[in-house]
């Protein structure tokens, strides 16, 4: 690996210690353990933000809204003509 971007932490002796136990026994530098044990979570807290989770009332009802028929409102039928008379499209 080479690296492109530096990150430096200040440790307290008692995570410091605890990191380098873990390190040894996985047969990693401090480092290496950190910078897995970081992607990891990382990795973690993106993929469970990015979903949405619903209860199963409210997937229901978006369920029945997905179903019904869309029928524009006023405004957006009025936007709608605006758009046609301004814009050109190539």
């Amino acid at each position: 690996m080479s690296a492109t971007a530096r990150l430096d932490l200040k440790l307290d002796k008692n995570d410091k210690d605890l990191f380098s136990q873990a390190a040894t026994l996985m047969g990693t530098s401090m480092a290496g353990f950190v910078r897995a044990a970081a992607k990891e979570k990382a990795r973690s807290v993106i993929d469970q933000e990015s979903r949405l989770r619903l209860s199963m009332r409210d997937f229901q009802s978006f369920s029945n809204a997905l179903d019904k028929a869309f029928a524009p409102n006023e405004a957006l039928r009025d936007a709608l003509e605006k758009a046609d008379e301004t814009v050109s499209r190539a």
